[in-house]
């Protein structure tokens, strides 16, 4: 009896596991993607739709372009897992059974328990919130004068935040709009726990775009046009955007994996508790020899290879292999601009510049170019 493989998610994770689950099983395995989304998120240059809506066509790619024919692909919302019973509860009552499973299913928000934060900002985890950012800028720019501009605050100053804040202000810019942006950080310094060099050279470079940065003042709560720090400052302003944590998914809660805030525990190898079922991308927290994996795209597009073929290994009764990430550098784009941080065969720790926004393009293309064909990734070039 031929066995079912099922993937929960399309993004990085999602995506690379299907392409090495059908490259390595072929015809050996019935193999089923299961995503909320008929798409695939480029989710590292989402951010690029909140000055441009028109980029949305370069940053989302349909399954159909990803998966072969012989796979089958269900559109729904994953709700639940039953590990005894070997089923996906979708949201739609539906149930999908398998014999082997790969939970790619990403992250949410985290909000911390800070007082109403979820109900008063916005996010940056879809295709959609990209472009509700969009148009809460450009509303609240549209209303707004040189003597009395909008304010946008972005809560936040990791990667989605800095990329974020550096697309509004390219938006400012490009249409000469009357908007005033603050980066709000609760730890000492933008890009937490990265190199003191990094970190130097972004805040510089959000400086120069006339970004205020605001730092070591947590948020103690939020409300409707204002937040509120544990210095009792408080800042007021028309859009807030929210990118400082992630979580687990809802639908791990009951499942009976082992799991930290929803967020699945995984060996080096993606095995979990249950020796059918297999986590990996930021749905997971993945051993590795100096501590848990980044929940990054480029350690999800790592890990789906060796997920794939350990899942085939699996099936075939075969020892699994361990994955060890492999850090190949750091890339920020802030608007037009980028700074490169170690990146892998360049002899310069820190660099900005034509170099780094062409390497940065050139990760987003080999990407595209992966889980497609070359003509998407070359029609994607200019806006990455």
């Amino acid at each position: 009896m031929t066995e079912t493989v099922v993937v929960l998610g399309a993004g990085y994770a999602g995506a690379g596991a299907i392409k090495k689950l059908e490259e390595t099983l072929g015809d050996e395995a019935d193999i089923t993607w299961v995503s909320d989304h008929d798409h695939h998120l480029v989710l590292h240059e989402s951010h690029r739709c909140i000055r441009d809506p028109s980029v949305q066509d370069k940053v989302t790619i349909p399954v159909d372009e990803i998966k072969s024919p012989g796979t089958r692909f269900i559109q729904g919302e994953v709700s639940g897992l039953d590990c005894d019973d070997r089923a996906v509860e979708l949201a739609d009552g539906s149930t999908v059974s398998y014999d082997y499973l790969l939970v790619t299913l990403g992250s949410q928000t985290a909000y911390y328990g800070i007082d109403g934060l979820e109900e008063h900002s916005l996010t940056l985890k879809s295709l959609d919130d990209a472009l509700t950012i969009h148009d809460q800028v450009k509303e609240a720019a549209r209303e707004a004068t040189a003597d009395d501009p909008a304010h946008v605050a972005i809560g936040g100053a990791g990667l989605s935040g800095i990329q974020s804040a550096g697309e509004i202000a390219e938006f400012r810019d490009m249409h000469h709009a009357p908007i005033d942006i603050t980066l709000v950080e609760a730890l000492d310094n933008v890009f937490p726990g990265m190199d003191p060099e990094l970190q130097g050279a972004l805040r510089k470079r959000l400086e120069e775009r006339d970004i205020e940065i605001s730092t070591n003042d947590p948020i103690t709560e939020a409300e409707a046009g204002a937040i509120h720090f544990d210095s009792g400052d408080t800042l007021e302003h028309d859009v807030f955007v929210w990118t400082g944590g992630i979580t687990g998914q809802d639908a791990i809660d009951d499942s009976g994996l082992d799991n930290e805030h929803n967020r699945v525990n995984a060996e080096a190898t993606f095995e979990t508790n249950d020796d059918r079922v297999f986590a990996l991308g930021d749905s997971a927290i993945v051993d590795q020899p100096d501590g848990p994996a980044p929940p990054t795209a480029q350690a999800a597009w790592q890990a789906a290879e060796v997920a794939g073929e350990n899942v085939a290994r699996a099936l075939h009764g075969q020892p699994l292999d361990s994955w060890t990430h492999e850090d190949k550098g750091t890339l920020v784009s802030i608007g037009e601009k980028a700074v490169a941080h170690d990146v892998v065969g360049i002899p310069l720790n820190t660099f900005s510049g034509p170099a780094a926004v062409f390497i940065k393009k050139a990760i987003a293309a080999r990407w595209i170019n992966d889980v497609t064909g070359p003509g998407r990734a070359a029609r994607a070039w200019s806006d990455m």
